[in-house]
């Protein structure tokens, strides 16, 4: 079943629509300097296919939460929520089917990385059963997949290039079509926006822009020109879902608007009379406060001469010397013997190990350090003593047991690989059936299975292990370098 979206009106005052169903099977890239009409043209998309096909809105600033009023998108705050959290959220949108828009206004570039990381791995590795079609809009997608490496966390960064790539390159077959929009195309990884198959792209000035966008609209070079004329609100569009040759498009009217207001000038506070005096009053800053140790004459009257109390000196209004009293010091908190520190440490990893669903390390790390904080454990171990314990946590090994073998043994492996490798050594150690697929998935972060046999078929090819598979379809893994081997795994649970 075909679905058009009216855009707007070409040059003759026709009317210019999108097809929602080649949509869902391409994509679309958006561009336009600020204040071309992005925004305003996504509207036009989103108002235009609500209640025909669910949809999915990633907004660093906060431009579509009007959405909810109008046409009843959910709009999830995520500086209110934990990682985690965040893609439990993802997986039930997928689930029922449901409109969002994760708002990520208020939270630093870096967080906003790994948010939408989180938030677009969720949708792309949902079950199966759930692959329903939907339209994920990214508005400003050159933050969230830059054409290289900027002021950001690093990890923050591939995060969230490789989920933006997952949603351009491989989200089709799962339902997700992803329509991205970007300031500059420059900035957008090249990988990203070559699987764009529609275009629609406004007013730009600089030279290297406009060449890309002429380029990716078929025109000759010296027909650039044409888009740096554009008005706002103006779009030349092309792809399968638009038209075979490049079409100018008017955008037409939306319903909601932004929360952001639009500058306006409007007249200074000063123009009609006497501005005030914005020089007067001033108050002298403070001087720096320098400790020392001196007797409290408070204390001295109380007759306790012997005990002393810090104090500090600072400057009054008036420039003289005077005696301010500093704060007393915060308590230490009760120390733990190793016994009581092991517990309360195991059961934070515990707790984060129940909840796990393929969040970053670091976003990990940053919940563990306040759950030690929270439970009196100090000093809280750093990120690599962290990785360990938490990999023994997932494969369900308590750290009192002796696994320095083991240990040693998934260093050869990637980080991400140790937990499912250490629940494989567990039950070769027991001689107890290995974990099946599915239970590996859970541990390595994915829900593709196919991972997972990726994931086993590197572990041997790295002589970590070695998996035989009996004429039944049984599996066992051995661990020749320990000597320990898995008992038979059923057909059906290994596959």
């Amino acid at each position: 079943m075909s679905f058009g979206v009216d855009l707007g009106v070409n040059e003759r005052g026709e009317s210019v629509g999108l097809d929602l169903a080649e949509l869902l099977a391409t994509r679309l890239l958006v561009q336009g300097n600020s204040g071309s009409g992005k925004s305003h043209l996504l509207r036009r998309l989103l108002e235009g296919s609500a209640g025909t096909v669910q949809q999915v809105v990633i907004d660093p600033e906060g431009d579509f939460v009007t959405l909810s009023d109008a046409f009843g998108h959910r709009v999830i705050d995520a500086a209110s929520y934990s990682l985690g959290e965040v893609a439990t959220i993802a997986a039930r949108i997928r689930e029922h089917r449901a409109s969002a828009v994760l708002s990520l206004e208020g939270l630093e570039i870096d967080d906003q990385m790994r948010c939408a990381a989180a938030f677009l791995n969720t949708l792309f590795e949902v079950p199966r059963e759930h692959w329903f079609p939907a339209l994920v809009v990214v508005d400003e997608a050159q933050l969230f997949a830059p054409a290289a490496a900027g002021e950001v966390a690093d990890d923050a960064r591939k995060a969230s290039l490789s989920a933006m790539t997952n949603l351009m390159c491989r989200g089709r077959k799962r339902g997700l079509a992803g329509v991205i929009a970007t300031q500059r195309l420059a900035k957008l990884a090249k990988n990203v926006a070559a699987e764009a198959s529609n275009f629609l792209m406004g007013r730009t000035f600089l030279d290297i822009d406009m060449l890309r966008a002429a380029d990716l609209l078929g025109m000759e070079r010296r027909q650039a020109e044409a888009i740096r004329d554009l008005e706002r609100g103006q779009f030349l569009g092309l792809g399968p879902a638009i038209a075979r040759r490049p079409v100018l498009v008017r955008v037409g009217s939306v319903k909601t608007g932004a929360n952001n207001a639009m500058p306006v000038l409007l007249p200074l506070p000063g123009a009609e009379g006497a501005q005030p005096d914005l020089l007067a009053n001033l108050e002298p800053a403070p001087a720096p406060i320098r400790p020392s140790r001196a007797k409290s004459r408070d204390a001295l009257a109380l007759g306790m001469e012997g005990e002393e109390v810090r104090v500090s000196t600072s400057l009054d209004m008036d420039g003289l010397l005077k005696t301010v009293e500093a704060p007393p010091s915060v308590p230490e908190l009760p120390s733990l013997d190793d016994s009581e520190r092991a517990t309360r440490m195991q059961s934070i990893l515990s707790g984060l190990a129940r909840g796990f669903d393929g969040q970053p390390a670091p976003a990990l790390y940053q919940e563990f350090t306040v759950g030690c904080r929270m439970a009196g454990i100090a000093p809280v171990p750093g990120l690599a003593d962290f990785r360990r314990l938490f990999a023994m946590a997932l494969a369900g090994l308590d750290e009192s047991e002796t696994w320095a073998e083991a240990l040693s043994l998934g260093a050869a492996l990637p980080e991400e690989m140790l937990a499912p490798f250490l629940r494989i050594a567990h039950a070769a150690r027991e001689a107890a059936p290995g974990p099946d697929d599915a239970e590996l998935a859970r541990i390595y972060g994915t829900a593709s299975l196919g991972r997972v046999k990726r994931m086993l078929g590197h572990m041997e090819e790295r002589g970590v292990i070695v998996i035989r598979t009996d004429l039944a379809g049984g599996r066992s893994i051995a661990l020749p370098h320990l000597g320990w081997t898995t008992a038979v795994t059923e057909a059906g649970r290994a596959a």
